[in-house]
């Protein structure tokens, strides 16, 4: 099974419930969402209609971070990079309770390049996971900047699907999932967003999803240009 989603509703929900089966929810990652409206989306989407979302920042990222300024959340300095922090276990449980509200399947981990490939970084992280409530959902996590052995190490010790853009390289974790987001194309190490995939990126794209598919594959686009090549990479599936 392969999936074909966006990251954050990239039209009309009404009209994305129609077109695709799975959404990867961006605007948890910047606020607090309240009960009512993830029951809204959850009411109105199909009932075989897969969620993801995507963790609140304060997890993840520092109090110096840029996207703290589209935050309804004034950060403190015990935030981000996975911190065993009273704020951080905080924000786990609500991203946790978001999560069970949409009846979510995955939640999604993005760490930033500043979470580097150090030991500290594994303390953390083992503090972090080995303490929070896991329930019933698949965590993702993309890092970015690990090298290969780095990543591979870090997503079989806590038990983490590896989230991979398939045109850099083949996911690195073991388990029955594949999860990949698509973000454009690379510059001199920035992902470059305004980025529109050709019929031939898709169909290198759509040949290595395949190849490397095991029981599930979700494919997540979160260029500028979305929702097109979305629909576009469906129709590649196809074929």
């Amino acid at each position: 099974m392969i999936v074909v989603g966006t990251c954050g509703f990239c039209e009309a929900r009404k009209k994305y419930f129609q077109d695709f089966k799975s959404v990867e929810v961006q605007q948890s990652f910047y606020r607090v969402l309240q009960d009512k409206t993830l029951q809204k989306w959850r009411d109105e989407s199909p009932e075989d209609f897969i969620f993801s979302i995507k963790a609140f920042q304060g997890i993840t990222h520092p109090s110096t971070s840029p996207t703290w300024r589209r935050s309804n959340i004034s950060p403190s300095k015990e935030v981000g990079f996975l911190k065993p922090t009273q704020e951080v276990f905080k924000y786990w449980e609500i991203t946790l309770h978001e999560a069970k509200i949409l009846g979510a399947k995955f939640v999604l981990i993005q760490l930033p390049k500043r979470f580097k490939e150090s030991e500290e970084s594994f303390n953390n992280a083992e503090k972090f996971f080995t303490q929070i409530e896991r329930g019933d959902f698949e965590i993702a996590v993309e890092l970015r900047g690990w090298s290969e052995k780095g990543i591979k190490e870090f997503v079989r010790e806590f038990n983490l699907i590896d989230v991979a853009d398939p045109l850099v390289r083949e996911p690195l974790h073991v388990g029955e999932i594949n999860y990949y987001r698509l973000h454009g194309t690379y510059e001199k190490g920035r992902i470059i967003y305004k980025h529109k995939y050709s019929q031939e990126e898709l169909q290198g794209i759509a040949k290595k999803v395949k190849d490397w598919n095991k029981k599930e594959s979700y494919v997540y686009f979160n260029n500028a240009y979305m929702c097109e090549d979305a629909r576009s990479f469906i129709q590649t599936l196809a074929f």
